[in-house]
């Protein structure tokens, strides 16, 4: 599996989301805006639960290169948890939280596993696009942080990677033969907001992120932003926004301009 990917920083200099990869697998990661004014609880900031989950992930993932991939979240989770035990308050539900995708490459198959609202984008050779989603805190979108928080990481509610290793069994899994698979991508959803905003199919954004690269899809990603006025859509106006895009060496096919136009 050959991965290209990118991560940018939106509204500030400051970036929460990651991507890794190594030979056979890739992961994003989106560090979760804390609350505002809220006490965490936690000595560390977002970028660094972030830095250390993604580590442990990446890790863990050459380490067990057949393991289910909850399990894989699961021990990165506790790796985490026991690397700030002793100096926070763990059980504090403003702690910091993030979201994950990984896709796998093994034996044949692809393993994907997706967290909250970051996305796994497949394309299979018939041309069909599937895009793992776990959209459960969108549902939640009209509710104050008030009312969010007792809903984190709670039956009813929506799950996050923070400092609850139990989470990672709440995460959507899959497995597709590699034979039947063309590409893929992983997306934090800063990046994916050309689809669920700007009227952007998935084959679209995938046909930019191989063709261009993942550097278009932010790019294409900014200029909409700037052409959308601040407050029509709810959430941050620019986000973090990160791709990885895979290729995979069994099922190459040649390669088609986007039908739709992109201005550089």
């Amino acid at each position: 599996m050959k991965v290209d990917r990118l991560s940018q920083p939106g509204d500030g200099l400051v970036n929460e989301d990651l991507a890794l990869s190594g030979r056979y697998h890739a992961l994003v990661i989106d560090g979760a805006t804390a609350e505002p004014g809220a006490e965490t609880g936690c000595v560390h900031d977002v970028r660094w639960l972030v830095a250390r989950l993604g580590t442990a992930l990446d890790r863990i993932l050459v380490e067990r290169p057949a393991e289910d991939l909850r399990a894989v979240l699961r021990a990165a989770i506790e790796s985490v948890r026991d690397a700030h035990s002793g100096t926070c308050d763990l059980g504090n539900p403003c702690g910091p939280t993030a979201t994950v995708a990984i896709l796998r490459e093994r034996d044949g198959f692809a393993d994907y596993l997706v967290l909250s609202d970051s996305a796994v984008v497949l394309e299979r050779l018939d041309g069909t696009v599937e895009a793992v989603i776990d959209d459960r805190i969108d549902r939640l979108l009209h509710l104050s942080w008030q009312e969010v928080r007792p809903l984190r990481n709670a039956p009813g509610g929506f799950w996050v990677a923070g400092s609850d290793p139990a989470a990672a069994d709440q995460a959507r899994t899959g497995t597709v033969e590699l034979s039947r698979l063309r590409r893929a991508a992983l997306l934090t959803d800063g990046a994916y907001r050309l689809v669920e905003r700007y009227g952007w199919t998935w084959q679209q954004l995938l046909d930019v992120a191989e063709l261009d690269g993942p550097a278009a899809v932010v790019h294409e990603t900014r200029r909409a932003e700037l052409r959308t006025a601040p407050g029509h859509f709810a959430g941050k106006h620019h986000d973090d926004a990160t791709v990885a895009f895979c290729r995979f060496e069994t099922t190459a096919a040649p390669l088609t301009r986007p039908t739709h136009e992109v201005t550089k």
